[in-house]
């Protein structure tokens, strides 16, 4: 239950910060070289998936397979780009190597440097190999032309459910906290 109320709180906490800011540094991937002997949870628009990884040296980047990828986060990488139905994000040639690598036949893609890439947060649990990826800075302020506040749904202390949206039309105050 409270490892639930973890992951749901980092849900909701993603739009207001970024873990990872951009990443300035060049070169080939530095990965340890050998799958990692565990599985990751990767919560990508609120879905979670486990996944295998490659280890990678930097405890910032997390590799996984395209197959992986694809599963976790329906994007794929074609040839201009890497795609999600109509969006596609084309890879620049000075972040490709920090982007795709191959490992064998295997092609790995860097999930935490195309977040970086395109602006989208992440919060990472190292603890429980968890990684939540939040929405990206265009879809974070969508709301902002409403002026209506994301629907979440969080637990009471009795662990009944509440959303935002079952108090639609009154007035609600928020009031958030966390141990960081």
């Amino acid at each position: 239950m409270m490892r639930k109320m973890l992951l749901l709180s980092l849900a909701i906490a993603l739009p207001l910060s970024t873990v990872f800011g951009e990443s300035d540094s060049a070169g080939a991937p530095d990965l340890a070289g050998a799958p990692d002997s565990g599985s990751r949870t990767i919560i990508y628009d609120g879905v979670p998936t486990q996944v295998g990884s490659i280890q990678a040296k930097d405890p910032a980047d997390l590799w996984v397979t395209t197959a992986d990828l694809a599963r976790a986060t329906k994007f794929e990488i074609k040839p201009q780009g890497v795609c999600r139905d109509e969006l596609c994000f084309p890879i620049p040639k000075d972040r490709k190597d920090r982007l795709v690598a191959k490992q064998g036949r295997t092609t790995l893609f860097n999930l935490s440097e195309f977040a970086r890439m395109v602006h989208q947060p992440v919060a990472v649990d190292s603890k429980n190999s968890v990684w939540v990826f939040g929405p990206r800075q265009a879809a974070q302020n969508e709301f902002v032309q409403t002026l209506e506040a994301p629907n979440f749904t969080l637990p009471d202390l009795n662990g009944k459910m509440h959303s935002l949206s079952d108090f639609r039309g009154k007035k609600v105050l928020i009031i958030t906290w966390a141990s960081w």
